[in-house]
């Protein structure tokens, strides 16, 4: 199998998620850091549009959402597990409303001035403004908490949380799952990015005490790798074959059809491809690259919107 490649930047929280994930695997992998905002031209020119962090790559294989990366990663390496077998739906449900509620309810509060202040502290305002411009276009038409709403949220999702934990060492039992890392992550964002924002932690020790054994897990075996190697990579392999899953039609639109995928809210550039596939959990798309070749661009099918290709 080819080397694990991932795109992604240090103060990402999702990239976070995905660390965290390697380093309970022990896995080696390379380290592509990627800029924060657009533009970023090597990224798409393996993608074909999406820019969200992090993405996994491996040769010619593009996989986009923590939520696939996961599935991947336990494929490839299914011990430690993520998913126990007696946990599969209640894990998986508890780190999607992790993913979207405890996430953006932790960067409402986060991103205060005050949080901001810090996240930009070494940056001219310049590069502060462009940071903010970059999300607001990934998030047209989303509705967003007022800071106030989301720190009284964020308050209860932590008292939540500690009473899970002060039961046993993880969120389920006395193993970490898919649910620790996707609650550990927009936390992590709060104490170590923004330090100045911890103070929410004060009334939930026990929470700190669960951070403080994910964070003891590491983050793997990383190689730093440059974004141009990584697309040398991807031009000299091929797509791995397909498995053979059933193509599940929702959309009445036939394998081999031109199509545009894009996520449902934040982050919606479209991807455009052939389909190759749609299973039951996921979407491949292929596309050729003038630098990238050939790729198979794989989404999970939640979270994401299939539209046949204009024209």
């Amino acid at each position: 199998m080819s080397a694990l490649i991932l795109h992604h930047y240090p103060s990402s929280p999702f990239a976070q998620k995905i660390r965290s994930v390697l380093g309970f695997k022990q896995l080696a992998w390379k380290s592509v850091i990627i800029p924060s905002i657009s533009p970023k031209p090597d990224l798409v020119a393996l993608t074909g549009g999406y820019r969200k962090t992090p993405v996994l790559q491996v040769g010619a294989d593009i996989y986009c959402d923590t939520a696939l990366i996961c599935d991947v990663l336990e494929h490839i390496q299914p011990e430690p597990v993520l998913y126990p077998p007696h946990l599969k739906g209640v894990s998986r449900v508890f780190a999607q409303w992790a993913d979207s509620t405890l996430f953006w309810a932790s960067m409402a509060y986060n991103l205060q001035p005050k949080g901001a202040e810090i996240l930009f502290a070494s940056l001219p305002p310049a590069a502060a403004q462009a940071f903010a411009e970059d999300r607001k276009a990934m998030s047209a038409g989303m509705v967003r908490q007022r800071p106030q709403d989301a720190t009284a949220a964020y308050r209860s999702y932590l008292r939540r949380i500690a009473h899970m934990v002060e039961e046993h060492d993880f969120l389920f039992g006395t193993e970490p799952c898919v649910a620790d890392f996707a609650a550990y992550h927009p936390l992590w964002f709060t104490r170590r990015v923004v330090p100045l924002m911890d103070s929410i932690f004060d009334a939930t020790p026990a929470v700190l005490e669960w951070m403080d054994r994910i964070e003891a897990l590491g983050q793997g075996r990383i190689e730093k790798f440059s974004a141009a190697d990584a697309i040398t990579v991807a031009a000299g392999a091929e797509p791995m074959p397909l498995l053979d899953d059933i193509f599940q039609d929702e959309h009445g639109i036939a394998l081999g059809s031109q199509v545009q995928i894009a996520a449902e809210s934040f982050g919606t550039e479209v991807t455009e491809g052939e389909l190759l596939a749609a299973t039951r959990t996921r979407y491949t798309l292929r596309r050729t690259d003038p630098r990238a070749g050939t790729v198979h661009v794989h989404f999970p099918r939640i979270g994401y919107v299939l539209k046949k290709a204009a024209g």
